[in-house]
């Protein structure tokens, strides 16, 4: 019997729409050591549908299409979505990112939450939060550090 929810998607996947998707997928292999497991192209010399990992986490591409409203960061002047991956090491992982063309929203640094994380742009307009678990908290350790920060 075929399960209704496979193992890969347990949880939920986003799907990042972009204005050049075969760009995009070579500057997540580089920048983020994306590991690409499916493209399927679509007329126009452009990608339908893409699907990757960085680390465990899941992804979903594909270049805009206006007719489905799928539109890209670019198109509509930015995006109202953080994605948040969790590395071992945020702060080679940064670096590597900004290499390949990555920009550095917030520098690596300790959050309140007890992560190490870096917040950057990727060329396509999409924001990258990536994070390395330094201290594990509990719920009332976080509102007492989050208390002290004011936020």
């Amino acid at each position: 019997m075929t399960n209704p929810i496979p193992e890969e998607y347990k949880g939920g996947v986003p799907y990042l729409n972009v204005h050049d998707a075969k760009a995009a997928i070579d500057f997540y292999k580089k920048a983020f050591g994306a590991e690409v497991s499916i493209e399927i192209p679509r007329q126009g010399d452009k990608i339908a549908h893409a699907e990757f990992r960085i680390g465990d986490a899941v992804f979903m591409l594909r270049d805009e299409y206006p007719e489905y409203h799928f539109r890209s960061p670019k198109t509509i002047g930015g995006t109202p979505v953080n994605l948040l991956v969790f590395v071992p090491d945020v702060e080679t992982f940064a670096e590597r990112a900004t290499a390949a063309g990555a920009r550095v929203i917030r520098p690596v640094e300790m959050q309140f939450h007890g992560d190490l994380q870096v917040e950057l742009e990727d060329p396509f307009g999409h924001s990258w939060f990536f994070t390395s678990r330094v201290a594990d908290m509990n719920a009332e350790q976080l509102k007492e550090t989050a208390s002290a920060v004011n936020l």
